[in-house]
């Protein structure tokens, strides 16, 4: 009985470590994409704050990997380089 007592406590812990760290992730994640967009009215890095904003948040929400996705492939765009994994599939 003590062990299993022992084992829910352990489980439950861990549970909420992790969701612990998930919280984290996400308020550092918003507070940077925040930060970001202020940056595009003011003077400031916004072109390398908000990608890294959207790299944290690309580990928990499908809308941001997507749109990370995006911001990258219009980088690419920008600066002329080609996307080496469409160039191996091309093969």
């Amino acid at each position: 009985m003590i062990s299993l007592i022992k084992l829910l406590i352990e489980r439950f812990a861990v549970t909420t470590f992790i969701q612990a760290l998930r919280l984290i992730k996400i308020v550092i994640g918003f507070t940077l994409l925040i930060f970001g967009v202020i940056l595009i009215f003011t003077p400031g890095p916004a072109i390398v704050v908000i990608p890294i904003a959207l790299a944290i948040l690309a580990g928990e929400f499908v809308w941001a990997k997507q749109l990370l996705k995006h911001v990258n492939e219009r980088f690419n765009d920008m600066t002329g380089r080609k996307n080496d994994k469409k160039e191996q599939n091309e093969r």
